[in-house]
């Protein structure tokens, strides 16, 4: 597909909006549209039974005592910032109830997200504060009401804790923390096992269509639905359109628009409506990204394709007050062939930097010169330095953790990383 057929498909799949219908039946062009409406989904099932092998039950909480490094290769793009604590709830047979412990002013928050990777509620320091209390986790058709229900829009949900590290000497507290979090109710039933996005086209409908009777979508996606049901995954057309699909992502990536190098969350992120193309977008490259009062990821430009490819020497001048209610960060990601982002080995264990790294040199106004490269800029400069992969393609996110409305109104803008 050249450069212009690719730009027609990308205008027919609607980066801005829902995907749209077509009178006359034509294979590729469904197959295309449904493949990406379906990945979230299926990135959420994938996600969900890599946790499930590696032992967590249903309706259970799983700590993470160490923060993630470049072993960590669940879920894209995490963050170093916060120890997780995860559950896969299934509410077929009930309710849960959801404890939290007193957290005082420490940064946390408990996010709820159905299957369509959209977040029905955030609990945490901006929404309940850091008194704890206990709530209760209804799934769409259980009745239930008062101030500390939490309702979710599927049957089953991804519950995700993020909570905030200040440093090694500070890690039994936030265990302490994290042990206060409870999860108590009835036992879920393990789910079957789906095909993920790399399986062939019927193995991958199959799996889509199963999981849309597990957890049933809104009423609002009606119009993708019912192309849906007269969808043949075995049809001539089927596989070109999916490799429409893949192309469609790598370029829809390629076409996110920069401010000073830095692309700006869009405010539908995490609950994404009928924006199936971003929601599709972040499902490969950022799965379980907060609402954007909550957080927002600055993705860095880099040179061609969203990424760097150079050694280096590049520098970020990060202003002395960044306007953040919690904490801010920079992230190292390596970029695999697929879209997908992971923290990359080196030699000084460092895969971010922010405003709680010890043993960075601040100038006399208390404004940040970070240096990024391969190898130790050296000098003054190694205090400083945040290490790119040893080779390959890399990028990075700033994470500004409740930003402040100078941030979410566009007043603020973050300079760019340059070549030194």
């Amino acid at each position: 597909m050249n450069r212009r057929e690719m730009l027609a498909a990308l205008a027919l799949t609607g980066l801005a909006g829902a995907l749209p219908g077509h009178a006359a039946a034509d294979e590729a062009t469904d197959a295309r549209d449904l493949w990406l409406y379906g990945l979230p989904i299926i990135e959420m099932a994938t996600t969900r039974a890599r946790h499930l092998a590696g032992g967590l039950k249903l309706n259970t909480l799983q700590h993470s005592r160490t923060l993630a490094d470049h072993t960590a290769r669940t879920v894209t793009s995490p963050n170093n910032d916060t120890l997780y604590s995860i559950a896969w709830l299934d509410l077929t047979n009930g309710p849960v109830t959801f404890t939290v412990p007193p957290t005082g002013e420490r940064y946390w928050s408990a996010a709820f997200m159905d299957m369509y990777s959209n977040n029905n509620a955030v609990l945490g320091l901006r929404t309940t504060g850091g008194g704890g209390g206990t709530y209760r986790i209804f799934g769409p058709d259980q009745t239930g009401s008062g101030p500390d229900v939490v309702r979710c829009a599927t049957p089953h949900a991804w519950l995700l804790i993020r909570t905030l590290i200040d440093g090694p000497e500070d890690l039994a507290a936030v265990h302490a923390v994290q042990d206060g979090f409870r999860l108590s109710g009835a036992a879920g039933t393990a789910p079957p096992a789906y095909a993920g996005r790399a399986a062939s086209p019927v193995d991958y409908f199959a799996a889509l269509n199963r999981l849309l009777e597990s957890d049933p979508p809104p009423a609002t996606d009606g119009k993708v639905l019912a192309r849906l049901k007269v969808f043949r995954a075995d049809a001539p057309g089927v596989a070109a359109g999916i490799d429409q699909a893949r192309s469609i992502a790598r370029l829809a990536e390629g076409r996110t628009a920069f401010i000073q190098g830095w692309s700006y969350t869009k405010a539908n992120l995490g609950d994404f409506g009928q924006d199936y193309l971003y929601r599709a977008l972040v499902a490969l490259s950022g799965l379980a990204a907060l609402p954007v009062v909550e957080a927002m990821y600055l993705r860095s430009q880099g040179e061609r394709e969203n990424c760097y490819w150079g050694d280096g020497l590049y520098h970020l001048a990060v202003p002395a007050q960044m306007p953040v209610g919690a904490f801010w960060s920079l992230s190292m990601y390596e970029q695999t062939p697929d879209g997908q982002r992971f923290f990359t080995e080196n030699p000084i264990n460092r895969f971010a930097i922010g405003d709680r790294t010890r043993g960075l040199k601040r100038n006399a106004d208390g404004s940040l010169d970070v240096w990024i490269a391969r190898t130790d800029p050296g000098g003054d400069r190694s205090a400083n330095w945040l290490p790119a992969p040893k080779s390959g393609p890399f990028n990075m996110t700033m994470r500004l953790y409740l930003p402040k409305p100078e941030v979410l109104d566009g007043r603020w803008r973050l300079p760019a990383i340059v070549a030194a």
